[in-house]
């Protein structure tokens, strides 16, 4: 599991055992990025859960213990404003993962608004406990498919949105998963105001050429990226990864480490293992 996993893509369907009319039996139902799985929450974050929910979770769900927004949720800046109590500029998270850097970056920039995305209940919680620990009034949490709630986006009510290791789905067949797709960012460049910036981080190289492949050239963005790298210009999956270096490759620009990201346990194993992380900036025109 990644840091950043914690968002659904809607492009595309379940497969499944054959169902009605020679469909697969999950005919129809959005791709997620990430499997639902029974949050267990430890003594120590059921009590952060039951102190800060009412403070900092979002309620915005169809319904208890679902991740389906609301249809008649609008994500706009007076949503902000009222949820925040302000009018300050907005950060959304997809996948905070345990919520390290999230609350750091809402401690260190007090007149910043943060929204942390996160699926998963102990994630959650963390990021509650974190949050709590230190009496931030400028982070608010959702637990939602993030993919919905940017399609209730209004134009420019994120300032940037910041996506961080998202699981990569190594196997081929898995790749339609990643969370970065053309779908989701049409409605994250309706979401940020001109000038505004999606961040994305990868420690995965064939996630990296995905990213590349997904965003240079699209409209509504620019590639703000001055590094340049050198990446296979062919996908491998899990099983022959190590044919990657033998692959033909091309030049990609790319971003210096993003300086308000904190250095999490996740992505330190990720360097101490060797791999190399890639930072994107792609800039709202």
């Amino acid at each position: 599991m990644s840091e950043g996993d914690a968002a659904g893509s809607a492009d595309g369907i379940d497969g499944g055992a054959d169902g009605a009319a020679g469909r697969p039996a999950l005919w129809g139902r959005p791709v997620l990025s990430f499997v639902r799985r029974s949050g267990h929450l430890d003594a120590r974050l059921q009590r952060a859960w039951d102190r800060y929910a009412g403070e900092y979770l979002l309620d915005i769900n169809v319904r208890e213990g679902s991740l389906a927004v609301r249809d008649d949720m609008v994500f706009d800046r007076d949503y902000v404003r009222s949820a925040w109590g302000n009018d300050n500029p907005l950060i959304v998270e997809i996948g905070t993962g345990q919520g390290e850097n999230v609350v750091a970056a809402a401690a260190g920039h007090p007149d910043v608004n943060y929204l942390a995305l996160e699926v998963y209940d102990p994630g959650v919680a963390h990021t509650m406990l974190l949050a709590g620990k230190q009496g931030l009034s400028n982070i608010r949490i959702a637990q939602v498919n993030a993919p919905e709630l940017f399609k209730a986006a209004r134009p420019g009510v994120a300032a940037e949105v910041w996506t961080f290791f998202p699981d990569p789905w190594p196997k081929m067949k898995h790749h339609k998963r990643r969370i970065v797709q053309p779908a989701l960012a049409a409605d994250i460049r309706r979401a940020l105001v001109d000038g505004g910036v999606w961040r994305i981080a990868t420690d995965i190289e064939d996630y990296a050429l995905h990213v590349h492949e997904v965003m240079d050239g699209r409209d509504g963005f620019e590639n703000a990226g001055r590094l340049t790298v050198s990446l296979p210009v062919e996908h491998v999956g899990k099983g022959n990864a190590d044919l990657a270096a033998g692959l033909p490759h091309a030049e990609f620009r790319e971003s210096e480490r993003f300086g308000g990201r904190v250095l999490t346990n996740f992505e330190r194993k990720g360097l101490e293992a060797g791999r190399v992380i890639h930072d994107f900036t792609y800039r709202a025109v």
